[in-house]
């Protein structure tokens, strides 16, 4: 076995591989051309953040059956390539969590009382308190954003400190019961007009990326703190500046930033008002060993038992079923992940029917990918084959599962509804596989040929002449373009007065919320959403 460790990694690690008779091979600092001839006959990839594995690398290493990442987030994998090849991905999703929570409190306590600031002076030879007077945290309000696993660290934190915690997390509402307890759910737009300080627990996703923009930073409570511990590119950092110059903001606190290192221009660098360290949320002794001690163990394990902990794409199966199932898997969690975004409650129940030659197939690990993609909006830690049951029960979601031999057209197809609590809301997709490539082949009553990949808009509009038209011409001015369209008669209702249709749009980038609000102004338009990767974003244009 061929272990290729490519960031810096504990030495405990290599004691582990040791044991089981394993001795990895070491090489830091590979650019891309370096890691494609280095990966060409390795078995696993072990990385933290600073190695990409990208699709190249993945299709290079003929003979890789894993990747490793030593730490939660995933971003420098590309998963789906990897899914698609047939190659685990794993994570370590516990090793720093309580590590990365307390960074993000020892940011809020350095806001609140200028420590950093207060540090420099004096060693600068200055002795003014007046200057530094701080804020008391208890009795403040603390707004956590996204609740899980560090998230609820941060907020149990919070309370203990005597602060008012509340939290948003788009699989809670606000007549839910709170995971955390002391701690109140909110809405995101009530959470940041009344914190005094925010911070974010997010991954970084399509729906995610500007979570914090320019206009929401706005809606913040005047003389507010934000803290970002989670992800760089969730927070538009120049509005931020914007902000702290005409006094808006009190404060802010970054451990990520877009670009790491930042540029000497940036506009946070050399702030008193801000603090900034170097991306170390994982950074502390214990955290290191445990997630060096975690990924060695894993992968030992998954190249000589077959056993996949913490696999981000797969369960553990065997490799031969892997190869089949993998392209199934990356057409699964897409399905899950469209529905999910088309509902505006969370999804309570998911109605899987396996056609053709899946009939035949252990396709538990589908299912799991299924509700994987159906539950990974809104978590700071992603949605896993291990977590996904606990997580589903967690939330309210059923799966049930049917089988059947006909797939009329194609080989194997995979069928799913969706629906919110009590029905209210119920959505189909059905989909197959192309050569490796996911197609999405039905969607509600309309027949296509779609593959559900980038952004996508998805219409409800009055079945008139000039529809297409009208809306290539908005999204033309504004350099968003069209690359397929798929278009038809809409399901009717009871209280529909006038025949409808749906249309599916695949666009080359993210409109932007001022577009697609445009989008829904259209005098034929009924709604419109954005469907990503990530969640969707429901804007009412309702005229039916």
């Amino acid at each position: 076995m061929r272990v290729l460790i490519c960031d810096d990694l504990s030495p405990k690690a290599m004691e582990v591989f040791g044991e089981y008779g394993i001795v990895p091979e070491i090489c830091l600092g590979m650019d891309e051309d370096t890691l494609v001839q280095k990966a060409a006959d390795a078995d696993a990839l072990v990385v933290r953040s600073a190695t990409r594995i990208t699709r190249r690398v993945i299709e290079a290493a003929g003979q890789l059956k894993v990747v490793g990442r030593a730490g939660v987030g995933v971003d420098n994998v590309d998963c789906a390539a990897a899914t698609e090849s047939g190659v685990v991905v794993m994570n370590t999703p516990t090793g720093n969590t309580t590590t990365t929570g307390e960074l993000a409190i020892a940011l809020l306590v350095s806001l609140a009382r200028h420590i950093p600031r207060a540090d420099r002076e004096v060693r600068a030879g200055i002795w003014k308190k007046k200057a530094l007077t701080g804020s008391q945290l208890t009795g403040k309000t603390f707004g956590v954003v996204g609740l899980g696993r560090i998230g609820r660290v941060v907020a149990e934190r919070g309370v203990g400190l005597a602060m008012n915690v509340v939290a948003y997390d788009p699989y809670f509402s606000s007549a839910d019961s709170s995971p955390v307890p002391g701690v109140k759910l909110v809405q995101l737009e009530e959470l940041l007009a009344i914190s005094d300080f925010v911070t974010l627990h997010v991954p970084l996703m399509d729906a995610t990326r500007g979570l914090m923009s320019k206009e929401r930073i706005a809606s913040m409570k005047p003389g507010a703190r934000l803290i970002n511990a989670a992800r760089g590119g969730l927070v538009d950092e120049v509005a931020v500046a914007e902000a702290l110059d005409s006094g808006h903001l009190a404060g802010a606190a970054f451990d990520v930033l877009s670009e790491e290192p930042p540029p000497a221009d940036h506009p946070l660098v050399g702030r008193d008002d801000v603090v900034l360290t170097p991306h170390i949320g994982a950074s502390s002794t214990e955290a290191q060993v445990q997630v060096a001690l975690d990924i060695a163990n894993q992968i030992a394990r998954f190249l000589l038992e077959g056993r996949a902990d913490n696999a981000i794409n797969a369960p553990a199966v065997s490799a031969g079923d892997l190869a089949f199932l993998g392209p199934y898997l990356n057409l699964a969690e897409r399905m899950g992940s469209y529905l999910a975004q088309r509902c505006k409650g969370p999804v309570r129940k998911l109605e899987v029917t396996f056609l053709g030659e899946l009939e035949g197939r252990d396709v538990r690990a589908v299912s799991l990918a299924l509700m994987a993609g159906a539950l990974s909006h809104g978590t700071d830690s992603g949605v896993n084959f291990v977590n996904a049951p606990a997580l589903a029960e967690e939330r309210g979601l059923r799966l049930l599962e049917g089988h059947e031999s006909d797939a009329g057209a194609y080989q194997s197809q995979i069928k799913v509804r969706a629906s919110t609590q009590g029905g209210e809301e119920s959505y189909l997709v059905a989909g197959t596989v192309f050569g490796k490539r996911p197609r999405f082949v039905r969607v509600d009553d309309l027949h296509l040929d779609f593959p559900p990949e980038g952004h996508v808009l998805v219409t409800s509009h009055d079945d008139v002449p000039g529809v297409v038209g009208r809306m290539g011409t908005l999204l033309g001015e504004s350099g968003v373009n069209i690359r397929r369209i798929e278009m038809g008669k809409a399901r009717r209702n009871r209280d529909d007065q006038k025949a409808g249709a749906v249309g599916y749009l695949a666009i080359d980038a993210d409109p932007g919320s001022e577009l697609l609000a445009r989008i829904a102004d259209l005098d034929f338009m009924r709604e419109v959403s954005l469907v990503r990767l990530g969640e969707a974003t429901p804007v009412s244009g309702d005229r039916s």
